[in-house]
């Protein structure tokens, strides 16, 4: 245990970053080595810049800061992993800039099964939205961990794709664990923490910064096998996880899309450089190495029949061809929120589509007709 807390510790000066802790762990050759040593000493290491030397008072408060941190965690069910500890995903550990630190909440087992990751844009369309969540539930379904990234769009889809699929997915966040970001994908979040994982290198508390999304990508990558590019534009941040991918030796793929598509110009040229073509899942397990056929799992409760009663009636009230959201809200008499959760659970057992323009269909498939 003070092993891992001299590890949250020194993650946690502020200014400091994974590239600081591992210059200061290479050099004083333990976390603990390098919290006894003085400010002078870290001021004498090269490459350190002044504002990652704290006073040596906020070294000493940092043990208290790691006690609120751990105490925090254990109350909404989460907990750290540092990277000496068995329990640290094998794959990332083997990375070029390792997070030193995890943040987790949800089940284990990130490090005990293949993973791939689905990225791709957030402003998705319905064509990449659907095949995002096809080729995650087919993935999950045979006991294949589908890795992302939590944003709207493909991220999302792909975690919704896999829990239908009865499979197991890590969610990997550029904010603290307790942030729910982006809000509308909170149901969504509290799914993935009692089935899945969240997984996070920033404390509890940390806001989402734009910055802290390119270096969240590294995680992404590093967690996977290989990548699939769903749908990405030319200039796609999607393109940053795919380059920490091609560094760290993962396999990359990409979905194609439209010829005249923009939004799968980034995909496209990914495919002109040489990354897997896919249209199915047995594309990416071929390319893997994976058995092509699924693997057996448990019935989920939407196969079962069991579809929350509410989501039936909504179920009930919509057709194959695209309905209005607001029309929807009216005809239901639900409230928003009630609507929206419903919606979610919906698309979890793959029996509807929402669709660009706040609309919605239904997919008629035997799980959600019978």
């Amino acid at each position: 245990m003070k092993q891992t807390r001299d590890w949250i510790q020194l993650s946690m000066v502020d200014g400091l970053g994974p590239n600081g802790f591992w210059a200061l762990v290479t050099h004083f050759g333990s976390p603990g080595a390098a919290l006894a040593a003085s400010g002078a000493e870290w001021q004498a290491l090269p490459g350190l810049r002044w504002r990652q030397v704290p006073a040596r008072g906020a070294i000493i408060a940092g043990g208290e800061r790691v006690d609120r941190e751990l105490a925090a965690l254990a109350d909404i069910g989460g907990r750290a992993v540092s990277y000496p500890d068995p329990d640290y995903p094998s794959l990332l550990r083997s990375i070029a800039c390792p997070p030193p630190v995890l943040y987790l909440c949800g089940r284990s087992g990130v490090g005990n099964t293949t993973a791939v990751a689905i990225i791709g844009s957030r402003a998705a369309t319905s064509y990449g939205r659907r095949t995002a969540h096809r080729l995650a539930m087919d993935l999950g379904g045979r006991g294949v961990t589908v890795v992302s990234g939590l944003a709207q769009g493909i991220d999302a889809e792909a975690h919704a794709g896999c829990l239908a699929g009865g499979g197991f997915t890590v969610a990997v966040l550029g904010c603290g664990l307790d942030v729910v970001y982006p809000r509308i994908n909170g149901r969504l979040y509290r799914l993935i923490a009692e089935a899945g994982l969240l997984v996070s290198e920033y404390p509890l508390g940390t806001k989402p910064e734009g910055f802290r999304f390119p270096a969240r990508n590294r995680i992404i990558a590093g967690l996977s096998r290989g990548v699939v590019v769903v749908e990405a534009a030319r200039r796609s941040g999607t393109l940053i996880t795919v380059q920490h991918a091609l560094e760290e030796g993962r396999e990359v793929f990409a979905v194609p899309g439209q010829v005249d598509s923009a939004k799968s110009a980034g995909s496209h040229w990914l495919l002109q450089q040489g990354a897997g073509l896919v249209v199915c899942a047995d594309d990416i397990a071929e390319g893997l190495g994976l058995p092509s056929s699924p693997v057996p799992k448990q019935e989920t409760a939407q196969e079962a029949g069991a579809i929350d009663s509410g989501a039936a009636q909504v179920l009930a009230l919509l057709e194959p061809y695209p309905l209005l959201r607001d029309d929807l809200l009216r005809r239901s008499g639900l409230g928003s929120a009630r609507l929206s959760e419903l919606l979610l659970m919906l698309e979890l057992a793959g029996c509807v589509e929402i669709l660009p323009g706040d609309r919605v269909r239904r997919i008629d498939t035997a799980a959600c007709c019978s």
